[in-house]
Parts: structure tokens; sequence; C-alpha cells
């Protein structure tokens, strides 16, 4: 793989101390990171064999979208109205039309979300959901790195949740000889709401035989807590610490409403993690709002999701972290609350640490992978400033992402994709959501 230098720009390493370069530059060869530093320790450009000038430009470790449903973007708009953080809202407007849904439809739908994704930024995400090799497929196709959780929903259907377990564990066996990028966990979709006491039990054993991560839904909608507390007296997330959820990697997803005791279970947890995700917590209507504060002050590591796009209508990860900033400044009822800075660790580094990569990704320092994206501050609403992390936070758009590296290949260059065009890639998902859509409507009539 080529070694190519990237220069002049001002540099967010996210390291352990936020390091800043003002006027720097990142060098990479096969794949890694060789070198950070301000311009004065710049190498001899003829040691590479690319070299890229990015004044005016803010490069940055790539984003980590730490929870969404990446075919799901076939349902965006169609879900106005409803709260899909709701047993009856996601019910009515999702769990039906899936019913029509065939596994030559995920990947058109899943590269069109990867696409976007990369367009905007974000170099690794972490899914849930059915069709789980479909989506691993697509992922690896786009370049991006990807957790994917094979998504579980019982229902109350005993067989269908055995023969769901066995799949989701072939699937992890499958995908274990993959090259890398895509990884495999478990996802049982709502705890108790709909996966059983019995089922939640043999997933856990499953992931500990596998030494795989499990991606849930916690503390969402309002079920999850009544649905526990009314059969054990207990939180949907003290019952899962009751049966073993919390002895391995447990990434949770949401977690609106958490009291001071699950908090302390999650703080207590050696590999627990929450993925906050503000903007669909907010259009949800709930109440609740994760409290993201608390978690950070009891040690918790918390994420940055966009969530589906159907609940979000965005993958855009830079707005995720505004939407987020101020949703914490209104729970809290005091100004920033977390800080720009803070904000970016958690689309970053926290991201990362989450899904178990904090060694390989979610900062620019020597020896990572050279996840890297460029965002141009040349334009509108980046005027001078000592305060860059505040600028981009709160006036940057993931529209100014204008190259993106993953493991050291340029999958985005001058804001266009690589691997495959955007025009095609939305010229395919077109003609298969209107044949999802027509099957829908359909089976309505039918039924």
């Amino acid at each position: 793989m080529a070694s190519f230098l990237l220069r002049d720009a001002t540099i967010l390493t996210v390291d352990a101390a936020d390091t800043t370069f003002a006027e720097g530059w990142v060098s990479v060869a096969d794949g890694r990171i060789t070198g950070v530093g301000p311009a004065s320790s710049m190498p001899d450009s003829k040691n590479f064999d690319e070299i890229l000038q990015l004044a005016g430009h803010l490069l940055m470790p790539g984003l980590v979208n730490a929870h969404t449903h990446a075919a799901m973007v076939l349902f965006r708009g169609r879900s106005e109205g409803q709260s899909l953080l709701t047993m009856d809202g996601w019910y009515n407007s999702i769990r039906e039309p899936e019913l029509s849904l065939l596994a030559s439809d995920i990947g058109p739908a899943v590269a069109l979300s990867c696409a976007e994704m990369a367009l905007s930024g974000t170099t690794t995400f972490c899914d849930q959901y059915f069709f789980a090799d479909e989506i691993a497929t697509a992922a690896a196709a786009s370049g991006l790195r990807a957790v994917v959780a094979y998504g579980i929903v019982q229902l109350g259907d005993k067989a269908r949740g055995e023969e769901e377990l066995a799949k989701a564990a072939a699937f992890i066996e499958r995908q274990r000889s993959a090259d890398g990028r895509v990884i495999p966990w478990f996802g049982p979709h709502a705890p108790y709401v709909d996966n059983s006491e019995d089922l939640l039990r043999a997933e856990v054993a499953m992931a500990v035989k596998y030494g795989v991560g499990m991606h849930l839904h916690m503390a969402a909608g309002p079920e999850d807590n009544e649905e526990t507390m009314s059969r054990y007296g207990l939180t949907a997330t003290q019952a899962l610490s009751r049966d073993g959820f919390f002895a391995g990697r447990v990434h949770a997803a949401h977690c609106l409403d958490l009291t001071d005791d699950d908090i302390a279970v999650f703080a207590a947890a050696p590999a627990a993690s929450v993925s906050y995700n503000a903007t669909a917590g907010l259009r949800s209507g709930r109440a609740g709002m994760c409290p993201a504060v608390k978690l950070r002050e009891a040690g918790v590591v918390v994420a940055l999701g966009t969530d589906n796009v159907a609940a979000n209508n965005s993958y855009d990860m830079i707005a995720e972290m505004r939407v987020a900033g101020l949703v914490a400044s209104h729970r809290e009822g005091r100004a920033q609350p977390i800080s720009s800075r803070e904000l970016i660790r958690m689309a970053t580094i926290d991201g990362a640490r989450a899904l178990g990569l904090d060694h390989e990704i979610g900062s620019l320092e020597v020896g990572k992978a050279a996840d890297i994206i460029a965002i141009d501050m040349s334009g509108a609403g980046y005027s001078e400033t000592p305060d860059v992390e505040t600028v981009l936070v709160y006036s940057g758009s993931g529209r100014d992402v204008r190259h993106v590296w993953v493991a050291g290949e340029c999958i985005v260059r001058d804001r266009a994709l690589l691997r495959r065009s955007f025009g095609d890639i939305r010229n395919e998902y077109s003609i298969i959501y209107k044949d999802f859509w027509s099957r829908v409507e359909a089976a309505r009539k039918v039924a």
C-alpha cells in the first residue's frame, strides 16, 4: 500500500492529551499512521508516494456512529408522528412492513447508508438488525469498518428464538474469516419485551463462548422497565445484570430511563458502554433523556449514535454532536455540561472504546490504523477562532467532509466515493425501494 503525507492542516489528534497542531501533518504507510506533528517537524516529502496539501482543512480521526440500523433507510420518512422508542410506535410503523423484506433488499439499502455515512465522515458504525450476512457484505464492499450485531427478535416464539440464536452463532463463525473490517456481535433487540429470559441467558452464554460483544436497546421505551418491574421488581438494567449480561462487553443503545442504581450497574461492569442517540430521543417525544452527564461522571463510556434514519433522518455525526450537546445542556439545566472537545471524543475515541477498538482507531497516533477525515473549513461558518472544536461542533456539517481514509485507503476523495459512484448506489437503491413498498402495499390489501 502506498505511503502518503497529509500536510498544512489543523490536526485534532484526540489522543489522551487532546494534542492539537495549528499547522500540522500526518504520515501514513501500509495503512497505519507513522507520524503526527507540527510543521516544524515535518518529514521530507521525498519519502512519500503522495503528498496532499490541506491548508484550510481540519484533520481528525474518522467518526464512529455507535448505533444504527443501516437497512432501515428504506423507512426514511415513513414513521412521522410515531415514536419509535415505544413498542406500539415501532410495531405499527416498522415491524409490519418489515415482514415484506427480502434478503435482496438489504444490500442496496445498506450500500446507500454506508455511502451517506462515508460522505459525512463516519468511518466506523455499529449496526443491529436482521439479515446480518447481507449487512456485513454491503459494509465490507463500502470500505467502512462495522460492528454488525445479529438482531434477534423472539416475540414469544420459543422455536423462533432458538432458530435465530443458532443462525447468529453461524453468522459469527462465518464472519470471523473475513478481512477484519467487519466484526460480528450478538444483538438481542429489546430484552424481556421481545427476547425471553431463557433466550437472553443463552445469548450471554453464546457471547462468552465466542468472545464477542452484545449490542441491545436498553431503557429505550417505557415497556422495558414496566415489563421487568412487573415480573421481578427490577428495572431492565438490573434484571439484565442479574442474568449475567454485564459480565462481558455490553453496548446499550438509548438508555433514556436509567435510575442512579442503573448507572451504578454500568459503572461497575468491566466493559459496559452506552450509545447516546440524542436526535432520535428528541424526535421520539419521550420525556426521558439519556443521563449522559451522570453516566460520564460515573466513569461509563458514552458514545454517540444516530439510530436509524426513520427515527433521525440523517447520518451526519457532526450534527449529532451538536444535538447531543444541546440536549445535555437542557437536561442538566446548565450551559455546556459536555464541552465541544468532549463531544468530539464521544464521537471518536469513546465510540472506539465502546466497540473494543480503541487500540486500533479513534485517535491519530503512531501505530494506529489510518482512519482519517479531512474537513474543509474554508467556507461560511468557519471563521478564525481559538476554539476549533466548538466551531466544528456548533457551526460544522458533515457535508463539509472532503476526504476520507479507512485503514489508509482513500474511500472519499474531493467529496466523491471512490469504490463505487454515489449515482450507481442511489439508482440501484431506488429500484429496490419502489419494489419493497409495492410488496408492502400488496400485503396490506390481502390483510
